[in-house]
């Protein structure tokens, strides 16, 4: 599984409709399921960013189906970053030249 941090701001839909924040967290990842993504944690945050979450999906193609499905209900804008984990991070330093 990819690993991807997205980085997500409320839109003015998302911020009047606050308060049914929780259940479309929990609609989303219903949704994202069915895709093969796993909303693995979600922050709420203070500062640039309203959200952040740490998702893995199988591929690019599966995360970007995922996050355009999530940002076509209008609730949230969403920037999203691949991320490699520890793990990765450390094989790929080891098997460099």
């Amino acid at each position: 599984m990819a690993t991807y941090i997205t980085l997500a701001n409320y839109t003015a839909q998302g911020i009047a409709n606050i308060k049914e924040s929780p259940g479309r967290l929990d609609d989303a990842r219903e949704k994202l399921a069915a895709l093969g993504v796993t909303i693995k944690d979600f922050y709420l945050t203070m500062g640039e960013y309203d959200i952040l979450a740490i998702v893995e999906a199988p591929d690019n193609r599966a995360a970007a189906t995922a996050l355009i499905a999530l940002g076509a209900q209008g609730n949230v804008s969403t920037t999203t970053m691949a991320a490699l984990t520890e793990s990765e991070f450390r094989e790929l330093v080891s098997n460099m030249p």
